[in-house]
């Protein structure tokens, strides 16, 4: 009968704890179920360039529409930084945008080995054998997907989620139950065996129960409870940011990279243009020597000439495969991948934004500005934790509910119960100014996020500037430089006409070929550069042109 009893009241403790974890966990859910939905992100560009930041729609979901961060940028007003720290984006506004992923490319074999720590130990091991056009969209996609650093900040913005769950259990009971069953076996012998006394075996069985269930709950802790939630949030944000600046350095590494490679190849085709206008030029100087019109000089020094441009050619050509090289390097690509530029070398885009503009748009934009920001809230949270935790002088408020039997199942009498009930308030009244010195040392932290923004701020607004100028410069230089290659073709032509009708000398020939070669040089360089320039343009900027902070990656 009372073994009946307490195997009853144990399954109706157990169901009751059962269904309060399952409400628990069901509110758990509830409250972050914004990062169950994973967004992908778009790697469309627009004037040629990617941006890392575009976000693209969940299949079978609906992605909300893209805000502005700062209202101040509608009415076109200045941005007012300390406004964004007193209203930063919150976590559920990111969790809106939820977790995205880089567009997964098709399979190929331009990634490398699985294992990280294989080393080729034969020359056919590392002898390149594919060659691969690829356009500066499919060079940031793959650099944006095999880069380690990316990997590695993605897991740390995971590790903070589930920082900020671990805290948000704080914010619901504890219950915890303590059932026993005891069986004890008691053996007692007594008697005098000197006198042949006989001896007395007493024996005693005793069963007992034992069940307690205690639910406990913090109150009030001090604000300690909610500055860790809030500080875990905060956390999360800064783990985003910084994964932003490294996928925008990414962006911006391998767009160079591909410009170099566009320079090195071109500089392989004037080179090789050169060759062959030599080569014109030692023909030519071969047929009036020939026809008794030139001098055995004149085909020395064209065949010098020859020689010099083969020389260049030469340099050019490794200096190719070393930018081949680079590029590979920066996407982590295998070991028998070798690169080839499939774009064309033109004007990537148009900058239509004013220097002022392009400043504000930039101090907007920018991770890092944001990421200090964001530091200093963390401090003031740390502030506020070091003021009423543990070894804080805030008072706490705590509640213990408990219920639980003692029964002896061997006898008849009833089971013991007993019923608790605690409030209990605790206050540190002195710590030898322990909580204080904490609250200080968050302050002087906040100090120092101040100081950083300030010099991050300077420096933001020399890169754009440096940027914006060599940008106008590069831009003005490209139609001058168009029309010196065309002017300098139309004079090598006629130069060569007068030499090969006898009315011209070879030295004409042989500077309108170098004033040729100069020109392309040029009219090459100021292209490159531009690209180059607005791609630097575009970093010091970062997230244009949508203009926001992406929210998760």
């Amino acid at each position: 009968m009372f073994v009946l009893r307490y195997c009853v009241c144990v399954s109706v403790g157990l169901l009751a704890i059962l269904s309060w974890n399952t409400r628990l966990t069901a509110q758990t859910t509830l409250s972050i179920e914004g990062e169950s939905d994973a967004a992908k992100l778009s790697l469309d560009s627009e004037l040629s360039q990617p941006r890392v930041s575009e976000i693209k729609k969940m299949k079978g979901s609906s992605t909300p529409s893209n805000k502005q961060k700062d209202a101040s940028t509608a009415d076109g007003k200045g941005i007012d930084m300390l406004s964004q720290s007193a209203t930063p984006p919150s976590l559920r506004e990111s969790e809106e945008y939820s977790e995205t992923i880089l567009e997964q490319l098709p399979p190929n074999n331009l990634n490398p080995n699985g294992n990280p720590l294989l080393r080729p130990t034969k020359p056919e091991d590392v002898e390149t054998t594919i060659n691969k056009p690829l356009t500066l969209n499919e060079v940031i996609a793959i650099a944006l997907q095999n880069n380690r650093e990316l990997e590695e900040f993605r897991i740390q913005v995971e590790e903070a989620k589930a920082v900020l769950v671990q805290q948000r259990a704080d914010l619901y009971p504890t219950i915890e139950v303590d059932s026993r069953i005891n069986r004890d076996f008691i053996e007692r012998q007594s008697g005098d065996f000197a006198r042949g006394i006989p001896e007395n075996v007493v024996e005693s069985r005793q069963t007992t129960g034992l069940f307690n269930v205690a639910l406990r709950y913090d109150i009030y802790t001090g604000g300690e409870r909610d500055g860790e939630i809030k500080r875990a949030e905060r956390e999360i944000r800064d783990r985003q940011l910084q994964l932003e600046q490294s996928a925008e350095g990414v962006r911006f590494e391998a767009t160079d990279n591909y410009y170099l490679l566009q320079n090195s190849d071109a500089r392989v085709a004037i080179a090789q243009a050169d060759v062959e206008n030599a080569s014109q030029t030692l023909r030519d100087a071969q047929l009036l020597e020939q026809a008794g019109l030139g001098t055995r000089f004149d085909v020395l020094r064209a065949d010098g000439d020859l020689a010099t441009a083969n020389e260049a050619l030469t340099r050019a050509v490794a200096n190719q495969r070393t930018a081949r090289r680079r590029l590979a390097e920066t996407l982590s690509l295998g070991q028998h991948v070798q690169l080839v530029a499939a774009d064309e070398i033109t004007e990537s885009g148009v900058w239509n934004l004013s220097l002022e503009e392009t400043i504000v748009q930039a101090y907007k934009n920018r991770a890092e500005l944001e990421q200090q920001l964001v530091q200093r809230e963390i401090a003031e949270q740390d502030r506020r934790i070091a003021m009423g935790g543990q070894d804080g002088i805030i008072p706490r408020l705590d509640f213990l509910a408990q219920y639980g039997f003692d029964d002896d199942l061997d006898n008849a009498l009833g089971a013991l119960v007993n019923y608790r009930f605690e409030t209990r308030l605790s206050w540190r009244l002195f710590d030898g100014g322990r909580a204080f010195a904490g609250a200080r040392a968050a302050e002087r932290r906040i100090d120092r996020a101040n100081v950083r923004f300030a010099d991050l701020r300077n420096e933001i607004r020399f890169e754009v500037e440096e940027s914006y100028y060599s940008l106008i410069a590069n831009r003005e230089n490209i139609s001058s430089t168009e029309k010196n290659v065309r002017t300098r073709e139309e004079a090598l032509r006629l130069a060569r006409l007068r030499f090969q009708a006898g009315v011209g000398t070879q030295t004409e020939v042989i500077d309108a070929q170098r004033d040729l070669s100069q020109a392309r040089v040029n009219f090459l360089e100021a292209i490159i550069e531009y690209n180059r320039s607005l791609n630097s343009l575009q970093r010091a900027v970062s997230n244009y042109p949508d203009n926001r902070l992406f929210q998760i990656r």
